[in-house]
């Protein structure tokens, strides 16, 4: 008796389409990217500003430190973090132009009528110990961004009537002239004997 012969599945385009389907994935799936903390930092000192009185310099900085038990310290003094926009608010905008607070300079913004005071020089200096949680960290640049924030839709609502996100570009751009975001953020460092009695 003669045996039947199965025939073989002919699997040579197999490869083909393998490498076809994993072309198509590649180019469909979107990948994950990181993101970052957009930051604009403050141009470098000329030498006429680095000779300003150390008085005038200290009070354009806002010093914010946290510990590595998550503790918050603001110009030397021990703060809760719920409480920190309402006092970068302040410092930002200088509304009573306090002289323990940033200085006013004229700034001259053609859409916002012109001249106008504004606390060009103000810098927040945020310093985190190597222990600091990151949900810490999240929570403290949260509350500074909110800051800058608040006081942008507040300028755009007042001067425009619409919300800042609402605005034109140039329009934003007059704003965030009004209100410059400045963070500074140092290396991380070990702070326990900075904050004394805030550990």
């Amino acid at each position: 008796m003669k045996k039947r012969q199965i025939q073989e599945i002919n699997a040579s385009s197999m490869a083909d389409i393998s490498f076809l389907l994993l072309i198509f994935f590649l180019v469909t799936t979107s990948m994950a990217t990181d993101k970052g903390l957009s930051r604009t930092l403050p141009p470098p000192a000329t030498n006429e500003e680095k000779k300003e009185d150390v008085e005038v310099n200290q009070r354009n900085i806002m010093l914010i430190l946290v510990n590595s038990n998550d503790r918050l310290m603001v110009n030397g003094e021990m703060m809760d973090v719920n409480k920190l926009k309402d006092k970068a608010k302040e410092f930002i905008a200088n509304p009573r132009n306090d002289e323990n607070l940033p200085m006013k300079e004229k700034v001259n913004i053609p859409l916002l009528g012109g001249d106008c005071m504004v606390t060009t020089k103000h810098v927040i200096s945020l310093q985190n110990d190597r222990g600091t949680s990151y949900q810490a960290y999240l929570k403290v640049q949260n509350e500074l961004v909110a800051a800058y924030n608040e006081l942008r839709d507040a300028k755009a609502r007042d001067r425009f009537g619409r919300a800042f996100a609402d605005l034109t570009k140039d329009e934003q751009d007059a704003v965030k002239d009004f209100y410059p975001q400045k963070i500074s953020e140092a290396e991380p460092k070990n702070y326990g004997q900075v904050t004394g009695g805030a550990q």
